[in-house]
């Protein structure tokens, strides 16, 4: 299976950005984090999720950290994101010594990890004492995947659009379990349900098929068989009467504290 690759920042933002931001509002009010903290966002790609730390969560300083320059290019022309400091790393080896931060986010990011338990240990790494670490990941395994009626109906039809290569760690329990591997404390979870409203379902197409999860795929096929694949997702989305399609998705989230 070909690797997924989130090059494009603009792109991204149409597709996945918009989900993340709707998200992440809900999550960040979840974690009622005090004014003044040390962020570091971890995977931030194209920075949705850090420019929402800054417009709502008055920090003293965000670090983005992404392996995709691509996306940190675009993130760093956000207007709302000014004052955070974007650079490339690996999830799996930040570049900064213990008790750098004192909260350590990743935004929709474990499935994609080699390593999600490595990675959880990172952050808590990089946390003070008594510092926050946190996570949502889409329910991937639960149908909470924003891009859930195409992927459907593309395997209906026998074709193989890419996937995360780590589903499983979205999940509560296993997201539950890596906080536990990395010693953190006062551990909660939840779920966390969101809707979007396309004008119709061109809009709905044009957008959600930018994913690089299916846009390849969909490039290659014959317009016979897109045709055919617009029809069935179209067949199981509800319009309302003036054409608009509202989509829900849902993610898992989870906070706990480094001991200390």
């Amino acid at each position: 299976m070909p690797e997924l690759r989130f090059d494009d920042g603009a792109a991204y933002e149409q597709v996945m950005g918009v989900w993340s931001r709707s998200v992440g509002e809900v999550f960040l009010d979840w974690l009622k984090p005090a004014p003044g903290l040390r962020w570091i966002d971890v995977g931030c790609g194209s920075g949705a999720f850090t420019e929402l730390i800054v417009a709502r969560c008055a920090p003293g300083a965000v670090h983005g950290i992404d392996p995709s320059e691509g996306q940190l290019a675009f993130a760093r022309t956000r207007p709302g994101a000014r004052g955070a400091v974007f650079q490339t790393g690996d999830a799996m080896a930040l570049p900064f010594p213990m008790a750098s931060f004192d909260a350590a986010v990743t935004a929709l990011v474990l499935v994609f990890v080699p390593d999600a338990s490595k990675s959880v240990a990172e952050l808590a790494r990089v946390v003070r004492p008594g510092g926050l670490v946190a996570s949502y990941m889409w329910d991937m395994l639960g149908g909470g995947f924003p891009l859930d009626p195409i992927i459907n109906e593309m395997h209906a039809m026998g074709l193989s659009p890419t996937r995360p290569p780590h589903m499983e760690a979205s999940s509560l329990a296993a997201l539950h379990g890596f906080w536990r591997a990395a010693g953190l404390q006062q551990i909660q979870t939840r779920e966390i349900t969101v809707q979007r409203t396309f004008a119709d379902f061109d809009e709905f197409w044009n957008v959600e098929t930018k994913a690089p999860s299916t846009a390849p795929v969909i490039a290659a096929m014959p317009a016979a068989d897109v045709g055919e694949l617009m029809q069935r997702v179209g067949a199981h989305l509800a319009a309302d009467t003036d054409g608009r399609i509202t989509c829900s998705a849902r993610a898992h989230a989870i906070s706990g504290r480094k001991p200390g």
